[in-house]
C-alpha cells in the first residue's frame, strides 16, 4: 500500500514558517519519527551515470547529525547490487537542523534487458523508537530500462505487422513501409502509404513521462472501400481512428510501436459503420534488412 506523508510534511512546514527564536507558538511536538517518505519508487534507467534520489524524512529537527545505515533486503530485491545497480553509500545523514537526506540509487543501463523489471528492498537501520509503525522503516525501488527518445530512431524502413492485413490484405503477410518526419507537426512521423497507396499516415508520439511512452493520431483516411471491400459503400473511404479503450504506446529500445486502431466508413448509418478494432506492430529495421525483403517480394 503507497503510504505518502506529503500532507504531513506540508502542515509541518506551514507551522515552522510561522515562528521564530523570539515567538512561541503551537507546533509539532511529538515523537521524533525517521522514514522513507513513500513506499514504493519506479525510475527510469537511462544511462550508467545518472543518480536518482529517495527521500529519507524525520519529523523533528535535531541539534546533532544523525547517521542511518541503509540495509538492502534480500526477500522482495531481484536486483543485485554491484551487477545491476548501486548505492552511493551504505549510509546516509540528516544533518543537525534539517529534517531529510537522500539515498542515491543508480542502474546500469548496459546490464538491464528491455523487459526486466528489477527491485530493490531498502530498509533504514535506525533506533526502534525512531520507528513508526504507521508508515514503517522500508521501501521498494523498481529500476526499468529506458531508452532516450529520438524521432529519427523511426524513420527509415519499418515493416508492418497488423490483424487488418490478416483480415483485409491477403496477398502479404506483412508490409514493408517507409517514414520520415513530420515538418509541420512536433515529434510526429508519417508513415507512406500505409496499408494502401496514396495513404499517408500521420502518428504522434507522446513523450511527457518516460515511463508511459504512448502513441497518439488523430482520425484520419487510410485508403478506398474499393481497395478493402471491392465496392463503394458510404463516402466510398475507409478511415481510422485512437480507440479510447485501448493503450498505443512505442519502445525507443526495441524501435517499434503498438497501435490500436479502430476502422470505420464514414458516411454510413450508425452501427453499420464500423469495420472493427485492429491491432499494428511497426517494427523499424535497417536499409539491408529492408533490401533483402525487397528481394524475397515484400
Amino acid at each position: 500500500m503507497k503510504k505518502n506523508i506529503t500532507v504531513l510534511c506540508a502542515s509541518m512546514a506551514l507551522l515552522f514558517m510561522l515562528i521564530s527564536c523570539e515567538e512561541k507558538y503551537v507546533t509539532y511536538d511529538g515523537p521524533n519519527y525517521i522514514m522513507f517518505s513513500d513506499t514504493m519508487y519506479i525510475f527510469p534507467v537511462q544511462n550508467n551515470v545518472d543518480y536518482y534520489e529517495i527521500p529519507v524524512s524525520a519529523t523533528q529537527v535535531c541539534d546533532y547529525d544523525r547517521t542511518l545505515a541503509v540495509e538492502i533486503l534480500d526477500a522482495g530485491s531481484n536486483a543485485v547490487e554491484g551487477r545491476d545497480y548501486e548505492l552511493e553509500s551504505n549510509t546516509v545523514t540528516i544533518k543537525a537542523g534539517e529534517y531529510a537526506t537522500n539515498v542515491r540509487i543508480r542502474g546500469f543501463h548496459d546490464k538491464i534487458g528491455v523487459y526486466d523489471s528489477l527491485g530493490v528492498h531498502l530498509r533504514l537501520l535506525a533506533p526502534e523508537k525512531t520507528k513508526w509503525s504507521l508508515y514503517g522503516n522500508e521501501a521498494k525501488v523498481v529500476l526499468q530500462k529506458a531508452c532516450p527518445f529520438d524521432i529519427n530512431v523511426f524513420t527509415g524502413y519499418c515493416v508492418v505487422n497488423s490483424t487488418y492485413i490478416y483480415n483485409y490484405i491477403t496477398t502479404t503477410d506483412v508490409l514493408l513501409r517507409k517514414s520520415k518526419v513530420d515538418p509541420e507537426n512536433e515529434n510526429t512521423i508519417i508513415i507512406e502509404d500505409y496499408f494502401y497507396n496514396g495513404y499517408d499516415v500521420r502518428i504522434k508520439f507522446n513523450t511527457k513521462d518516460i515511463l508511459e511512452p504512448l502513441i497518439e493520431f488523430e482520425a484520419q483516411g487510410m485508403g478506398l472501400t474499393s481497395d478493402a471491400f471491392g465496392t463503394i459503400y458510404g463516402d466510398g473511404e475507409i478511415w481510422m481512428s485512437q480507440p479510447s479503450a485501448y493503450t498505443s504506446y512505442f519502445s525507443s529500445c526495441e524501435k517499434f510501436i503498438l497501435q490500436y486502431m479502430t476502422v470505420y466508413v464514414p458516411g454510413m448509418a450508425a452501427g453499420t459503420n464500423t469495420v472493427g478494432v485492429f491491432v499494428n506492430a511497426v517494427e523499424w529495421i535497417s536499409d539491408d534488412e529492408a533490401e533483402k525483403m525487397k528481394r524475397e517480394g515484400y
